[in-house]
């Protein structure tokens, strides 16, 4: 950091305020709905993710959720886990915007998957995952995904595996 460009100040600390937001994103909440352990339970209106701990305990996400007409609800499976994942624009992504590439290769600042990505069983092409966008966190604004905070995709990545139920309610 050059102490001439006070900008360049400026964009580290929000880039430290950011990180630390980032951090504290998820929480320990109460929890009293019936689901098993183990269980992910998306509340698109609470704009919110809960991986069931079990004894009225959670872990809570803020998540971004599908805009109006892409939401969808329903139980699902986990059945498939990527890392640094590639990403190629399902059709109706590609033909509301045609001049995204075909595949972007996972790592990359223009891939929408972020860090990681969990797919869900259920014939649509829906996935819980990262994002390069972290401001959208909180909103509608997937085609039907579920977007989380990088740090937040990796430690629920390490929580979950293949086979676990998805439970997505309006």
């Amino acid at each position: 950091m050059h102490p001439s460009h006070p900008l360049a100040a400026c964009g580290a600390a929000l880039f430290l305020m950011s990180a630390t937001q980032l951090a504290e994103a998820r929480e320990l909440v109460g929890f009293s709905d019936p689901y098993p352990n183990g269980t992910v339970v998306v509340k698109t209106s609470e704009r919110a993710l809960y991986y069931v701990l079990g004894n009225g305990k959670a872990v809570r996400y803020p998540v971004g959720v599908g805009r109006a007409g892409k939401q969808w609800a329903g139980t699902a499976t986990i059945n498939g886990k990527q890392l640094s994942p590639a990403w190629s624009p399902p059709e109706d992504v590609k033909r509301d915007k045609p001049s995204l590439p075909n595949v972007i290769p996972g790592g990359s600042a223009s891939n929408p998957m972020g860090a990681a990505a969990m797919t869900l069983s259920g014939g649509g092409e829906y996935a819980i995952h990262g994002t390069n966008n972290p401001g959208s966190i909180g909103g509608f604004v997937s085609y039907g995904c579920i977007r989380m905070y990088n740090p937040d995709v990796l430690d629920l990545y390490n929580r979950v595996s293949w086979g676990t139920t998805v439970v997505v309610t309006r």
